[in-house]
């Protein structure tokens, strides 16, 4: 029998929505806090490049005033390295990044980016954080992380939730294959594995149901549902979601 899975809350866009209009409303750390009330066993944001969401400041907030292990999300770039060697959060999450992307197009390239990944996996592990990486449920790549020392990886699951919004039942079965399989090989590494990105109430308990997954991080989602039922209702929906399943 499968332990509980654990809920990451993405706070990125309670930022996004501050951002917009500029001020201090809404305050992403009161959402990390109702979060936290609601059932969330941690918190992940995104500190990027542009500052688009997530400010500096958030982070330092976030790991004075949330009593919930930080999973940071970054680029593997000299900036967001030093911000992780000075706040020391739980977890530094490493996904791939690009200025003009909308939202994370797809996983790190942790095989071809091997000998830039090494060094600075090294440090931030040295320095007490958890190092993940974001990547695609492949097997060079999975063997990628094990070589790079990475204790944890979160796999991908965007492919899998567009099929389903597509309404492609064909592809839905065969991204569920993929991810499955790949959990099966992070257990086979000795790997944690965790999964993310698109994740919905219609979309969770497949995921939720792969006995290797310890933990899913979702975010934009929630944010959104959270103006029909509220921050915390969603969050609650979403737990009992993944409960059910993983029962």
């Amino acid at each position: 029998m499968p332990g509980k899975l654990r809920l990451g809350v993405n706070i990125d866009h309670v930022a996004t929505v501050r951002n917009a209009r500029g001020g201090t409303h809404p305050d992403p750390i009161r959402a990390a806090l109702v979060a936290k009330a609601a059932g969330a066993d941690g918190i992940t944001a995104h500190l990027r490049e542009d500052r688009r969401h997530i400010r500096d400041g958030d982070i330092g907030r976030i790991m004075r005033e949330v009593d919930l292990p930080l999973n940071f999300e970054m680029a593997a770039t000299d900036e967001m390295i030093a911000l992780v060697l000075e706040n020391k959060p739980h977890a530094a999450c490493l996904v791939p990044e690009k200025r003009e992307e909308v939202t994370t197009e797809g996983g790190l390239d942790a095989a071809g980016l091997h000998n830039q990944l090494k060094t600075p996996i090294a440090e931030m592990s040295d320095a007490g954080a958890r190092v993940s990486l974001f990547i695609e449920a492949d097997e060079r790549q999975l063997e990628a992380a094990k070589s790079l020392g990475a204790p944890v990886v979160e796999l991908h699951t965007g492919t899998y939730c567009e099929a389903h919004e597509a309404g492609d039942a064909d592809e839905v079965a065969k991204q569920l294959d993929r991810l499955r399989k790949g959990a099966e090989i992070c257990e086979s590494l000795g790997i944690e594995c965790h999964m993310g990105h698109g994740l919905s109430f219609e979309t969770v308990k497949p995921i939720a149901a792969i006995p290797q997954v310890m933990e899913l991080n979702i975010g934009h989602f929630l944010i959104g549902e959270a103006i029909f039922l509220g921050l915390d209702g969603g969050i609650r929906e979403m737990r009992r979601l993944m409960d059910e399943a993983r029962a």
